[in-house]
């Protein structure tokens, strides 16, 4: 039935992220995935560029922040496509560690990336950090001595065409880089998330999906820090699996007063991914407050662990995040991400359509093959 109403697929990969976490943990505690991550980072690089294409390069959004702490060098995302297009004025001076992050490792910006900057960029080094063991991120390179790939668990290269459980355990991955994984503490970070985001799922999936059959017709996703990234990209879900019926929008919670404030009226949706950090989060409240004062937005769900019951409205949705007790802002990003999977997952259904193939002739799950261009001095 659930293949027939298609969502089979997605839904599975979404309810499927709690224990795929636990095996990414696990891998990256392997003693030779140890070994070939500190290879990767040593000698220590100067800098890091986080780079991949949609859902990918909001990845390295969600990373790049914490990241940057744990290894102390400046870390960035860069997408894919614009390193294609402006390697040589994009790509910051010095050289380093180019980490490519993708679900099947074969969009043509991919490899054409690596292509480009094996030949023309010798200071740089390579890590991509793949779901498919056979795209081309993953066999392309065997023997290049400036290449290392790390493939996740087969179960994460999402069959569906959006990303769910690939893009959570991309990020993950990608910020187990900076050494959180050596920690005992992290990997009993990691099992409180999942058991969070099972409690979500568990008890919280009817008042989700209720708010996913209202009536609205734009969403705004708030977020602060690397959350811009997972703002980005639950506003990504909302937009492919809708078709572009509804609306999206992803802003901080301090940019928001700065213009698109004015975007949002009695059917906007309003999601906002709550810092862990008391200091961030007291900024976060003030705009939430105002919003009230204002009477912007028709319904709002709420993402966080302990939220202040006075900016929780009579008709909001609280996703408390009890016991999840984050030592850091990129675990809780995963639950963010979670949020927004379901909610437009319950929207798509809601509007009649399958969540598996949202965009039949528009979208493919690979990106199509196009020409790639040489010369030029961009």
């Amino acid at each position: 039935m659930q293949r027939k109403l298609g969502y089979a697929d997605t839904l599975r990969e979404i309810l499927q992220q709690p224990a795929t976490w636990q095996a990414t943990a696990a891998l990256l505690r392997e003693p030779s995935v140890q070994a070939q991550l500190q290879a990767a980072l040593t000698p220590r690089p100067a800098q890091v560029v986080l780079t991949g294409s949609g859902s990918s390069i909001y990845a390295g959004e969600c990373i790049a922040p914490d990241l940057q702490q744990a290894l102390g060098v400046p870390v960035q995302a860069i997408a894919a496509g614009t390193l294609l297009t402006h390697w040589r004025s994009a790509l910051p001076p010095g050289g380093g560690l180019l980490v490519s992050i993708a679900r099947s490792g074969d969009s043509p910006e991919s490899a054409g990336v690596v292509d480009r900057l094996l030949a023309h960029a010798p200071d740089w080094r390579h890590l991509a950090i793949t779901c498919n063991a056979n795209g081309k991120l993953a066999t392309q390179y065997r023997g290049e001595s400036r290449y290392a790939t790390l493939v996740l668990d087969e179960r994460t290269n999402d069959r569906s065409l959006v990303m769910t459980s690939s893009f959570t355990n991309l990020v993950l991955a990608g910020s187990g880089l900076g050494g959180h994984a050596n920690e005992a503490n992290w990997a009993d970070g990691v099992r409180r998330l999942a058991g969070c985001v099972q409690h979500v799922f568990d008890t919280q999936a009817d008042a989700l999906a209720a708010v996913a059959y209202g009536s609205f017709d734009q969403v705004v996703f708030l977020g602060s820090g690397g959350a811009l990234g997972a703002a980005r990209e639950a506003a990504l879900k909302m937009l492919e699996m809708t078709g572009g019926r509804v609306h999206t929008m992803a802003e901080t919670f301090l940019g928001l007063r700065h213009g698109p404030m004015s975007s949002l009226d009695e059917n906007t949706l309003v999601v906002a991914f709550l810092s862990p950090d008391p200091a961030v989060r007291a900024y976060e409240y003030d705009l939430l407050r105002e919003l009230t004062r204002k009477q912007l937005g028709r319904v709002r769900v709420l993402v966080g662990e302990g939220i202040a019951e006075d900016v929780i409205g009579a008709q909001d949705v609280a996703v408390d995040l009890q016991g999840l007790q984050a030592g850091d802002d990129a675990l809780p990003l995963l639950a963010d991400v979670v949020v927004g999977q379901t909610l437009a997952f319950f929207r798509c259904l809601a509007l009649g359509g399958k969540p598996d193939a949202p965009a039949q002739g528009v979208l493919t799950r690979v990106v199509e093959s196009f020409a790639l261009h040489t010369g030029g001095t961009a």
